[in-house]
């Protein structure tokens, strides 16, 4: 429904084009309206008075039901036996009983027009999921993502549990450990030699620890020794399973590399073995897409910004020897300022990138 003021102002525009030579028709379809719009708002008065549609009155029709009729449906719905069930399920338990009162839509109706059109009985409204927590990363040790992983063993049955940590904006594995168990217990001594290894004491701000909600992740120990070591909390949304993708990523990255063993593992050492190998090859020798492929460690250490420059001049070079053979700019080896963990509001993402542009250029 377009308002008086929107009318106007829609009609002035229409009518000046047309008075500069514009067909009536396609300007009205410029400004999503019909014709025969414009024709009414001008015979009814709709230009001075608005749309008179939500003020008029319209006759009550013939077969309405009557208000005896409307407060027998009332009468009923609000019966012991049916205080729980909506009209769906009431007109079809009457007509069992040789009872037709009125329809399904007649009774939500009057159950509406008297402020019951709510769910009946005990039974609540869904909640909205909340929007998820956006953690941003400009720089390492700011954002740590973590999760529990299980590795097979070569008894069916039986698991190992690869405890890892994450940094956000390196993708450097900060933090890794197996198990035979899923203890809190184990948690919390992997976080404090993580937080040991890396220095987390000297940080002005202490990260955030980004996590699903496992029992294992939430429980009183792990909680405690966050708050001593000053690293703040952050959980995935229940039932949200895409809240910790970069720490899903990795798991499925280590799952599928061709050293992991297909039929499981024979031994805790085994999967030990196993697990510090993957941590030094993706930390040391694999090329991360999300980096502009450099290395978690060269990123942490902040030396992809001369690989990357060093690869940009090289590319330079190339089509300025061969300047046919490129049709456009060369590839973006800009070094990626910004990592966002599940970005949600666009003004708090711009408001870091334009913070790390401003930091970068005063350093």
């Amino acid at each position: 429904m377009i308002g008086l003021e929107d009318r106007q102002a829609l009609s002035q525009n229409i009518y000046a084009a047309h008075a500069a030579g514009a067909r009536l028709r396609p300007a009205c379809q410029i400004v999503g309206i019909d014709v025969r719009t414009l024709q009414r708002w001008k015979a009814q008065q709709g230009l001075k008075t608005g749309d008179g549609r939500p003020q008029a009155l319209r006759p009550v029709p013939s077969h309405a039901l009557s208000p005896q009729e409307r407060a027998a449906l009332l009468a009923v719905a609000n019966e012991t036996r049916f205080a729980s069930v909506p009209p769906a399920r009431i007109v079809p338990m009457l007509a069992d009983e040789g009872i037709y009162l009125g329809s399904e839509s007649s009774m939500a109706r009057v159950l509406r027009a008297h402020g019951q059109n709510t769910r009946r009985g005990r039974a609540k409204p869904p909640r909205a999921v909340r929007p998820p927590s956006t953690h941003i990363a400009t720089a390492p040790g700011q954002v740590w993502c973590w999760d529990m992983s299980y590795l097979p063993a070569v008894v069916t049955g039986r698991w190992f549990h690869l405890y890892l940590i994450l940094d956000l904006y390196s993708r450097k594995i900060v933090g890794a450990e197996v198990h035979e168990s899923d203890d809190a217990n184990h948690a919390v001594h992997l976080v404090r030699r993580t937080a040991l290894a890396e220095d987390i004491a000297a940080f002005t701000d202490k990260p955030v620890l980004h996590g699903d909600n496992g029992s294992t992740l939430k429980a009183t120990t792990v909680l405690a020794m966050l708050n001593w070591l000053g690293v703040k909390p952050s959980y995935s949304r229940p039932r949200v399973s895409d809240d910790n993708a970069y720490a899903e990523a990795l798991f499925r990255t280590a799952k599928y590399r061709p050293e992991f063993p297909l039929k499981g593992f024979a031994s805790l050492d085994e999967a030990r073995a196993w697990a510090a190998q993957f941590v030094h090859w993706y930390n040391h020798d694999h090329r991360h897409s999300g980096i502009r492929y450099v290395s978690p460690a060269q990123r942490h250490s902040g030396e992809d910004q001369d690989i990357l420059d060093a690869r940009h001049a090289l590319y330079q070079q190339a089509r300025q020897k061969n300047p046919a053979r490129w049709s456009g700019q060369t590839r973006n080896w800009t070094p990626v300022d910004v990592v966002t963990l599940n970005p949600e509001r666009d003004s708090v993402i711009k408001a870091a990138v334009a913070h790390a542009h401003i930091h970068a250029a005063a350093a």
